[in-house]
Parts: structure tokens; sequence; C-alpha cells
């Protein structure tokens, strides 16, 4: 019975489960992106928020709390310096989870974990395809819309 076990063991012992936390987590604080299973996804978005959380205060006493969950050196750095700037005013939620669908080897459910704050299609609101048409796309030909038939271009008359 699963009485009271509230977080998924992804089928490793909890040595081998803290590993993989710890390595997933300081691939993504250095990289901000990484890609992964859902499962995985979801067990780091529980693991590495409390983390990001401590980064918030620049004490002593935090650096050494994310130190003991990390044990990467360059990956503190990085979190106090950099991330903790851009998320300082944020009450919280600092990862997305986006599905990509299924892996082809083994279907397994896939996914990108991203902290939020650094990518900028979805902060600044605009997107990288500025030279395409939006507009709904058919596969028969349909109605073609007509042009009017008065032409304004000619102003010379």
């Amino acid at each position: 019975m699963r009485h009271g076990k509230k977080f998924n063991h992804l089928k490793r012992k909890k040595g081998h489960r803290d590993a993989t936390l710890r390595a997933l987590s300081v691939s993504l604080i250095i990289h901000k992106r990484i890609s992964t299973t859902l499962a995985k996804a979801k067990a780091l978005r529980v693991f590495v928020e409390p983390v990001i959380t401590k980064s918030k205060s620049n004490t002593t006493h935090s650096r050494r709390l994310v130190f003991s969950s990390l044990m990467h050196k360059e990956a503190v750095k990085e979190l106090f310096n950099e991330v903790a700037g851009k998320i300082a005013d944020r009450p919280g939620g600092y990862l997305r989870i986006v599905r990509t669908g299924a892996r082809k080897s083994d279907s397994a459910e896939m996914a990108i974990v991203e902290l939020v704050d650094y990518n900028t299609e979805y902060t600044t609101g605009g997107s990288t395809t500025a030279g395409k048409t939006g507009g709904k796309r058919s596969r028969r030909g349909g109605k073609k819309s007509v042009a009017p038939a008065s032409d304004t271009s000619n102003e010379e008359e």
C-alpha cells in the first residue's frame, strides 16, 4: 500500500534517486533548459524549487544549505549570482514543464524543463517566426477570398 508516500520513487533506491535529481538540477541551473522524461521533470520540480527559494536570500547559511542539496560549486555560484536576481520578485513557480511527446525508442513521455524567466519567447510576447503570416490553413482548396474590384492604388487620376 502507498499510504503517505507522496513523491515518485522513479524506480530507484534513495541514493540513486537523490543523485539523479541532483544531477538534473545542476544541469538545469547551468543550462537553463533541459530535456528529460515527464516523471523525472515532475520530481525535479519538487526537488529544485525549494532550492531556488533558498537562493533568494544571499547569506552564508542559505549558500551552505543549497550546496548541501546540489554538491556543485559552479551551480551554486550561478544560482546565487545570476538566477536569484531574475527571480527575486517571483513568489514561486520558477520552472515550466512543456510536454514534447513520446520518445521514439521506448515511448516514454518526454518534457522540456526550463527556468521561467529565461525564455524570451514567453516573457516578451514576440515569436522568432516574424516572416510567417498567421492564418487558417486547410488541406482542400476551398473558397478563395476575392480582392475588391475597385483599385485604390492608382492615385494619379
